[in-house]
């Protein structure tokens, strides 16, 4: 929203009143004086006008090392989720930035910022998530071009990027993924005759989970991950 829009509806002062206003520094954005009256606006601008707050309203980002059994979800009837691990005065605002299945484990991301959220998931962002998988059966030399070559998913009707791994034992590899089909990397493995029997995300973009506790989460600054 423009800011002489948004001092005009949150003051019920008229347009030119509202501009008179930006014109005579008497607005702050987030604490900076501001004359121009076209400035685009979001809701995690802290506006003041004069001595008044119009709105504080704060962005929040967090990492997660979500355990087996949690949803990533917000809320469920039957089943515990990520946000009631969360103790914070904000739980209820945030959202999932990238779900993990209720078997898997690992890194998680949530948000109040949907802007930043749906930043993850844009092709042009290239965001790689790594994975941990566990097989049921040994690797076999054949997966690599196979998967280099993308996998057809008849569902969506759509082929994989070229996916590459690389082994870590006879029954275990890490992924690593630059899009988010559903279910993508069990679908894959179910492609070439093999089940994932275990899942765990270590790593989105630049954030790493590290050697962060089972069920705890930490905050993260919002340009961490590009």
């Amino acid at each position: 929203m423009r800011l002489d829009r948004f001092i005009s509806h949150h003051t019920r002062l008229g347009k030119k009143r509202s501009r008179a206003l930006i014109e005579n520094c008497e607005v702050r954005v987030n604490k900076h004086i501001v004359r121009d009256p076209l400035l685009r606006v979001d809701r995690f601008d802290t506006i003041t006008c004069g001595s008044e707050t119009l709105q504080e309203h704060q962005a929040h980002y967090l990492m997660m090392h979500k355990p087996a059994g949690i949803l990533s979800a917000t809320k469920d009837p039957e089943f515990k989720t990520a946000i009631d691990l969360i103790d914070t005065p904000y739980a209820h605002e945030l959202h999932i930035a990238g779900r993990l299945d209720r078997a898997s484990t690992g890194l998680l991301l949530l948000t109040n910022d949907g802007r930043w959220s749906k930043q993850l998931t844009e092709p042009e962002q290239n965001v790689a998530k790594v994975y941990e998988v566990g097989l049921r059966d040994p690797i076999e030399e054949r997966y690599h071009e196979i998967f280099a070559n993308g996998i057809y998913l008849a569902y969506e009707d759509h082929t994989t990027q070229p996916v590459t791994f690389t082994q870590l034992n006879e029954r275990r590899v890490e992924v690593t993924l630059h899009e988010g089909r559903y279910h993508q990397i069990k679908r894959m493995f179910h492609a070439v005759g093999n089940q994932v029997t275990s899942l765990h995300r270590t790593r989105i973009g630049k954030i790493e989970l590290g050697d962060l506790s089972t069920g705890a989460f930490q905050t993260i600054e919002a340009d961490a991950i590009f």
